[in-house]
């Protein structure tokens, strides 16, 4: 713009502008020799009739600074060689002995900075290299951070070529302080990834990262060492400088930003956190880690280092917790003879110790169902009809009965009901299979005394009674192994009967028995029927599933292949068949958290020519990245659900919508000849896959935070915007996200769901109520399946769902969970996971399974059961009481100092119950803990150190 002719202009450029006119370098001078002739020095002196504002400002010590700092950069340009070196070391020694501020600049590089340009010119007219050129270009180099901001990264270039001077053993650059690292860290990872996209020689950067790695570790500043050998690709060069004091918040650090890692970058982050922990002894977070990974070798290196034997007994309660086959842990040759840690693998003591928890609670007393259902509570017209269908509601006491006592062995209507009169012969038909195998929950982990109560069921006239015995042996060895290998023994025989609820009773009750055991001789038992392609459709799916349970995530050499050839022979009108979706999942979970290793598989699956193709692929990846938070995946996932299916429109969903059942009508009925109904046929299978597509999004989604938070949001779009067979699904996929972790906001988005108007919607919406608040004792979430016991009292298949629903909620009286995730939320159960799947997918069609004649199947979720507390132990294995607090764990990754892991803590005195997302520690300093996390059964060995109060 124009400006006036009277308007002064004020051309004066801050000093630090590197961009000079003629006419300022001239006031510039002018300047400087008036203050070498020492007039003005309080600011009298004028330059062209102007207060010369730079010197104005400044005071006597800074402008002495200023010229001694000119002085020095005018020697530089002699030609007397003699005066360069003092000059550098001048300059070496104001640089480094300045100070500065948070917010300014150190004067030194504020006055040097007008003169960078012309001393980067001076050293390029220097032609020879010796020590004086070097310390010139580390001045430089520092001086370079005023620059910083033209990307040219001079920083680090001048630093380079200091390095390249022939000298003998070049300057540490941390001399020159924090920021300057920080600098030279910034530009070597840019610098990094240029020279990669050419493909130049990165050798000097990675020898001068291992200059600025040890600084960052020695000043607090370990993630900027971890964030730069991430940038250089060279992770696994830390462990040589990680030392005893910075090892644990490095690999705090580094764990924590495995969820956020590429592959294969998060497992290179693990194993050397792992190798770190190694080196310091640290044998509980080091097993930790490889459980993680999943690598035989690595655990049984970790279960096998410690010389001290309480220490292995902690390592091998983790190897329980986690369900290790014990093949991994010993060769046939050199078998584990100490069995106080073979009962610690095999969970031998579970039982007992549970048992004694709940009398040290005061729930050991069995709760009857009137306890549970409060129905004095509920509106009073409902009392009327709550006898209509009394085989329907007998049936839901029993899985209440069932969850509610279970592991205590003392309910009132299956172990303590007196000789003939058990509550077996008040259900009728399938029912009663249920009833006998209810026996096997209340008799959890208690394999001595179980096999006796159940063993006369299993002379039974009645099949169904005999199935529900069968299954109940199953249950009842559910995470816990025995020396005499029971269940194998009783239920191998049953696999090959002629009665089809026998031979589905025997195969479920080994798949229960032997979760994650990886046994080998079990194999053949089940196998023979997925390759009979005579076998009918229901007994290979649950022999497919069994041994997804058996062998999860092993990606198993012969299964897989025996899996995907029965597939691909059988007739479409079998895999159209309601159970196929099972043998899907029994693949998909021999590839749980295998992540690309099933890519060769879900290639197979594209041969398949039948919708159950697009099923199982779901399935199998979704499985394959459980728990990894995989963005990509859950894109994925995503695109699935979006998909229109051709030709069906609106009207497709109206027919679900109105039949209810999904497939179930046509399979049982046989379906019936009209043209307009095997279209329907056709169409039904086809958008199964996008229930797994959402029930996949959770279960990608459900080990990483906020992963998981961003779900909810997917979720309720889904739930606004999708087709029924997706918002049927979108309250399963909930449940997965939060099992035992009532939290409001999820809630209240239930309990809205389960008053939708698809009925199927609000089945499910009730189902995964129970298992968001499975084992909590939640009061308002009582208070809700109260209130819709009273909403759906003509509604028989909600009631049903409600009670169930009710029974979860008071699981164990308050003292089991099905979470997954354990040991501070690191390690994810994958025997948990089995059982959490199997359910959701039986409810992709509860009227088909759960609600008809399958409803054992919500027997499944016993492999996810474990009691939620804390048992502190001595090194003897006895009980030791001890304070501790209990309180909302806290992210401590990145703070400075020794901040508090829990907050809003209770002290407590063990044994105690430990919430979702609550952590523990010890209230004194009296024991000192074996395990990094307390949880679970925790040995603690007395502290040599500690003095008590009284005694000071």
């Amino acid at each position: 713009m124009p400006r006036g002719d009277g308007e002064e202009i004020d051309i004066t450029v801050p000093a630090e502008d590197p961009v000079q006119t003629e006419e300022q370098k001239a006031r510039a001078k002018k300047r400087e020799e008036a203050a070498q002739k020492g007039t003005g020095p309080n600011g009298e002196h004028k330059v062209d009739g102007k207060p010369a504002k730079a010197d104005d400002e400044l005071s006597e010590e800074d402008l002495q600074l200023k010229n001694e700092l000119e002085m020095l950069v005018e020697r530089l340009k002699e030609d007397e060689r003699d005066l360069h070196r003092p000059a550098l070391e001048s300059l070496r020694t104001l640089i480094r002995t300045s100070t500065s501020s948070m917010t300014s600049v150190p004067k030194p590089l504020k006055f040097l900075r007008p003169h960078y340009p012309d001393l980067k010119d001076i050293y390029e007219a220097w032609t020879v290299s010796n020590s004086d050129k070097s310390l010139f270009a580390e001045i430089l180099s520092v001086l370079a951070m005023t620059y910083s901001d033209n990307g040219q990264r001079e920083t680090l270039a001048f630093r380079l070529k200091a390095n390249k001077v022939d000298v003998g053993t070049p300057e540490d650059p941390g001399l020159w302080g924090h920021e300057y690292m920080r600098h030279l860290a910034a530009e070597l990872g840019e610098e990094h990834a240029a020279r990669q996209e050419n493909d130049a020689d990165t050798s000097e950067l990675m020898d001068l990262a291992l200059q600025v790695v040890p600084f960052s570790l020695k000043h607090n500043a370990e993630a900027d060492a971890v964030d730069l050998l991430l940038e250089l690709e060279a992770i696994d060069k830390l462990p040589q400088f990680v030392d005893k004091d910075t090892y644990a918040r490095v690999c705090l650090y580094m764990v924590s930003c495995v969820n956020l890692l590429v592959p294969p970058d998060d497992e290179m982050f693990l194993r050397t956190a792992h190798e770190i922990y190694r080196k310091h002894e640290r044998y509980t977070e080091a097993l930790t880690l490889s459980l993680r990974l999943g690598d035989k070798a690595l655990i049984r290196s970790d279960f096998e280092a410690p010389k001290n034997p309480s220490m292995r007994k902690q390592l091998a309660f983790m190897l329980g917790r986690q369900q290790v086959p014990i093949e991994w842990l010993q060769d046939e040759d050199s078998p584990i003879s100490d069995y106080d840690l073979l009962d610690c693998i095999y969970n031998t003591h579970l039982s007992t110790q549970f048992i004694s928890f709940g009398k040290e609670l005061n729930v050991y007393e069995p709760k009857s169902l009137e306890d549970i259902y409060k129905s004095h509570l509920e509106n009073s017209r409902t009392s009327l009809s709550t006898t209509v269908d009394s085989a329907r509601g007998n049936l839901a006491s029993t899985f209440v009965n069932a969850f509610v006592n279970a592991g205590f062995g003392n309910d009132k209507l299956m172990v303590g009901a007196e000789e003939g009169n058990s509550w077996i012969y008040k259900n009728k038909d399938r029912g009663m299979l249920s009833a006998a195998a209810s026996l096997g929950m209340s008799l959890l982990w208690d394999t001595e005394m179980g096999l006796s109560h159940i063993d006369k069921y299993t002379y039974s006239s009645d099949e169904n009674i005999k199935a529900g015995a069968l299954m109940a042996y199953g249950i009842l060895h559910s995470g816990v192994k025995t020396e005499m290998d029971a269940a194998l023994a009783l239920l191998s025989e049953h696999v090959e009967s002629k009665s089809v609820p026998l031979k589905i009773s025997a195969i479920v009750g080994l798949g229960l028995a032997y979760a994650g055991s990886c046994r080998e001789d079990i194999m053949p038992l089940l196998l023979q029927h997925v390759q009979d392609e005579t076998a009918p459709m229901e007994v290979a799916a649950m022999s497919a599933l069994s041994l997804g349970f058996i062998f999860v995530g092993s990606a198993h050499g012969e299964i897989t292949p025996t899996i995907l050839q029965s597939m691909m022979e059988r007739e479409p009108a079998q895999l159209n068949e309601k159970w196929a979706r099972f043998m899907s999942l029994g693949l998909a979970l021999l590839f749980l958290g295998q992540q690309d290793e099933s890519d060769a598989t879900i290639e197979t699956l594209k041969a398949i020519d039948h919708p159950i193709s697009k099923q199982a692929q779901v399935l199998v990846d979704m499985c394959s990245y459980a728990g990894t938070g995989n963005v990509l995946k859950v894109q994925s996932m995503l695109h699935h659900c979006t998909e229109r299916l051709g030709g069906q429109g609106e009207g497709s969903g109206e027919d679900k919508e109105g039949s209810g059942s999904g497939e179930n009508s046509n399979t049982e009925g046989g379906g019936s000849g009209s043209g307009q109904e095997s279209e329907e046929d056709k169409a039904e299978p086809n958008d199964l896959y996008q229930s797994f597509a959402v029930i996949g999004i959770a279960l990608v989604a459900m080990g990483e935070d906020v992963g998981a938070e961003m779900t909810l949001r997917h979720m309720s779009h889904l739930m606004h915007y999708g087709e029924p067979v997706i918002r049927r699904a979108v309250p399963l996929a909930l449940a997965l996200l939060n099992p035992s972790n009532p939290a409001m906001a999820i809630l209240d988005t239930l309990s809205k769901y389960s008053h939708d108007n698809d009925l199927d919607v609000a089945i499910n919406a009730i189902l995964a109520m129970g298992l968001v608040g499975a084992g909590t004792n939640n009061a308002r979430l009582a208070q809700m399946l109260r209130q819709l016991a009273g909403y759906y009292h003509k509604e028989p298949d909600c009631l049903f769902m409600v009670r169930v629903a009710q029974g979860l909620v008071h699981m164990g009286k308050g003292t089991i969970g099905i979470n997954p995730y354990h040991t501070d939320r690191q390690l994810m159960s994958r025997t948990a996971i089995c059982g959490l799947l199997a359910t959701l997918v039986s409810f992709t069609d509860a009227r088909g399974f759960v609600l008809d004649k399958s409803h054992w199947m919500l027997y499944w979720l016993v492999s996810a059961m474990y009691p939620r507390f804390l048992i502190t132990l001595d090194e003897d294995l006895q009980n030791l009481a001890t304070s501790v607090r209990v309180g909302q764990a806290v992210d401590v990754v990145g703070q400075a100092g020794k901040p508090r892991t829990i907050s809003g803590f209770q002290t407590h005195t063990t044994p105690v119950r430990l919430g979702t997302y609550e952590r523990a520690e010890l209230a004194t300093e009296e024991y000192l803990p074996y395990a990094h996390v307390l949880e679970g059964f925790s040995l603690l060995m007395k502290n040599p150190g500690f003095v008590k109060e009284e005694d000071i």
